[in-house]
């Protein structure tokens, strides 16, 4: 995955707003930039859940709640966001039924939507949490600001993946979300945090 302030825009999806304000009516995106950097007339991918990977143009982009020139890396200090930090981003009413928390906004044909992947996990201690997690055990599953049930699968013969372990596993989601190689992700079993992840690989 493509980290720091260079490389194709994306920012996580944390809140949707109907917006209107100085002649612009749309929906407002807010949350995180994660890298890059966007500007009013770029065209922005809305990825993950129902988004369908539409495309859409920006009709303006806020920083600190006002106005700004951009948001994301090299935005000069007044005029943007920094990667890293939050931003608004007003959209076209049309897609608002499309949004919601979880989602990202990103350069079109950067980032794509799975409901598979593979990665390496680590199980937490026993007193922080950590239990014995075998093949096909649900789990609630945390991508950036998604939350998506889904199950795992232990792979090179493990029976069973115990406290303070590491174990390479499939993961299947219910629904569809932005996920890349070298991500990080956490998961919860039975309504307590077990352990953390790294994606290794990605399937549809």
């Amino acid at each position: 995955m493509t980290e720091g302030l260079t490389g194709p825009f994306l920012m996580v999806v944390e809140d949707v707003f109907r917006h209107a304000s100085r002649g612009v009516r749309g929906v407002r995106v807010t949350g995180q930039v994660e890298r890059g950097r966007v500007r009013a007339g770029d065209e922005v991918e809305v990825v993950g859940f129902g988004g369908g990977a539409a495309t859409v143009p920006v009709l303006a982009v806020e920083a600190g709640g006002l106005r700004a020139a951009e948001a994301g890396a090299g935005a000069g200090a007044g005029a943007g966001a920094g990667a890293g930090t939050n931003a608004g981003v007003v959209l076209p009413e049309a897609v608002a039924g499309a949004l919601e928390r979880g989602q990202v906004l990103a350069e079109p044909g950067t980032v794509g939507a799975h409901r598979h992947f593979f990665a390496d996990l680590d199980v937490l201690a026993a007193d922080q949490g950590g239990v014995e997690l075998r093949d096909g055990e649900p789990l609630a599953v945390y991508l950036r600001a998604a939350t998506v049930t889904g199950t795992m699968a232990l792979l090179k013969g493990t029976e069973v993946l115990r406290p303070l372990h590491q174990g390479s596993v499939a993961v299947a989601l219910e629904h569809p979300v932005p996920v890349e190689r070298g991500q990080r992700f956490a998961v919860r079993h039975a309504g307590r945090a077990v352990g953390s992840g790294t994606v290794t690989g990605l399937s549809r």
